[in-house]
């Protein structure tokens, strides 16, 4: 069974950094595609960057495309979630998911396991 757990979220100020880990156990993490979602208390969670089986393979979203750089470290079973210029918007619950598949989706409805999440609150 597949477990994920996150760290490093906290409160920053607007213009700072963050730098999100997520841990994964069980399965094999060097053949899972890893994503990095959000969630706004009250909305659906939305796509925020994947990392795929192999290097290149990266897609983030347009609003933190150029801020976010996701990467994996396939020996520490961890993928990164480095965050810069965050903004007040930036705020939510982000939450790391696993999928078995080599294709990256924008979709959460399409990963096969998640972790608890950790906060994140970007004050103005």
């Amino acid at each position: 069974q597949v477990q994920l757990i996150e760290s490093g979220g906290g409160l920053v100020q607007a213009g700072g950094s963050l730098r999100l880990s997520c841990v994964v156990s069980g399965g094999s993490f060097g053949r899972y595609t890893m994503a990095w979602f959000r969630q706004v208390s009250g909305q659906e969670r939305s796509f925020v960057a994947a990392f795929g089986r192999t290097d290149g393979n990266i897609r983030y979203s347009d609003s933190v495309k150029g801020r976010f750089t996701i990467s994996r470290d396939n020996a520490k079973n961890t993928v990164y979630l480095q965050m810069n210029t965050l903004k007040p918007e930036d705020t939510a619950v982000y939450i790391c998911a696993v999928s078995r598949t080599g294709i990256i989706r924008t979709d959460f409805a399409f990963y096969d396991a998640w972790g608890q999440g950790t906060q994140v609150t970007v004050s103005s």
